[in-house]
């Protein structure tokens, strides 16, 4: 799969409505994974909440999204983050060690619960970055 970049938008409580309004706009095809489905909270009230999604459409537009969960700070205006997704794990490590280079890691690119590695970091100009390796090795 080759590298893509794309915005991934962050909510408080409506990121299902907001990404179904997005497929009614754009077209496509909406997948949608919660917090439950996934284990990866522990708070029963954020359990159907949305962890992942992701609208992709016939034109090539690449739309995800999620609830931010309760623990997390939640800040309209600044719920967006750039993502890097792919399987070329020498090309995403060498692009994640660029970004965070002045910058700041939020969350350490390593394994997780969905089997991919994941990190999440802010770059020296203040912009949050996903950064989402399938099928690496550690």
């Amino acid at each position: 799969m080759p590298t893509t970049l794309n915005p991934y938008l962050g909510f408080r409580d409506s990121a299902r409505q907001a990404m179904e309004f997005y497929r009614d706009v754009f077209g496509g095809e909406l997948t949608i994974s919660t917090f439950g489905e996934m284990q990866a909270s522990d708070d029963p009230a954020e359990k159907d909440k949305v962890m992942h999604s992701m609208l992709t459409t016939a034109s090539g537009f690449v739309l995800m999204g999620s609830d931010t969960p309760a623990a997390m700070e939640y800040i309209p205006g600044t719920n967006y983050s750039v993502s890097l997704s792919g399987d070329d794990e020498s090309e995403l490590r060498g692009y994640w060690d660029g970004l965070i280079e002045g910058g700041r890691i939020d969350m350490p690119l390593e394994r997780a619960p969905w089997g991919d590695l994941f990190g999440m970091c802010t770059d020296r100009f203040g912009v949050s970055w996903l950064v989402n390796i399938s099928g690496a090795s550690a």
